[in-house]
């Protein structure tokens, strides 16, 4: 079999190191030797921005995506608005990562970042919903694993309490929340019903015609919820 390409390093989280690799077209990141991403399975990253937009009636949504990987989830974001309309914000917290979807796997997903509707943020996206508190229409979070399998302990508290609540308060009215997460996680599913968000479990898979499966938790927002507080 042929050897991985090893294209790219960077510094990641927790001082484990980001690598981008290619093999035979296929394109991988490792965070600490373990796939964080890549680009053979990627539905249910797309499938999470058609469930969340699915529920968003706005003329000109405004979406947050959380967490870049190669692209993917935004382009499916850009796809599901309006035609010429609407704004995806993009969150990544490592610049080579937003580096090299600009250039080593900017075709995958068809360069969404050269879109003039993105707005792409370097930084934590915990940080960025704090400072555009009702500010969305949609959030797509994408972050690590999921709550299942955090590969760095600094985002485990973006899928609890506070973190959903931070969530919670960044949405407009009627806004829609989705979480990605590698496996079933009955806490978070919990932490989102506490907030005041009428919850359910979304089962998607790796491929379109894939067997193995990933968990989408999708929140929706009412009036009346925006003005319960959060536990």
């Amino acid at each position: 079999m042929k050897a991985w390409t090893t294209l790219a390093r960077a510094p990641g989280l927790e001082g484990q190191e980001l690598v981008l690799q290619e093999r035979d077209g296929t394109f991988v990141v490792r965070s600490g030797g373990r796939e964080l991403m890549g680009s053979v399975r990627h539905h249910s990253e797309e499938e999470m921005a058609r469930v969340g937009l699915e529920q968003v009636r706005a003329r000109e949504p405004v979406v947050l995506v959380g967490g870049l990987g190669l692209g993917y989830t935004a382009r499916a974001a850009l796809d599901a608005l309006p035609h010429g309309s609407g704004k995806v914000v993009v969150s990544e917290i490592s610049a080579p990562v937003v580096e090299w979807n600009r250039t080593f796997v900017a075709h995958l997903a068809g360069r969404p970042l050269e879109d003039p509707r993105v707005e792409v943020v370097v930084g934590d996206v915990a940080d960025l919903m704090k400072k555009r508190p009702g500010a969305f229409d949609c959030i797509l979070i994408d972050v690590d694993n999921g709550p299942s399998a955090v590969t760095a302990r600094k985002n485990q508290p973006l899928f609890q309490g506070r973190g959903v609540g931070l969530m919670k308060h960044a949405l407009k009215p009627y806004g829609a929340l989705v979480i990605w997460s590698a496996g079933v996680d009955p806490q978070l599913e919990k932490a989102m019903g506490q907030a005041g968000l009428d919850t359910r479990v979304v089962r998607s898979t790796a491929h379109a015609r894939g067997s193995s499966s990933f968990v989408l938790f999708l929140g929706r927002l009412s009036a009346s919820s925006r003005r319960r507080p959060s536990r």
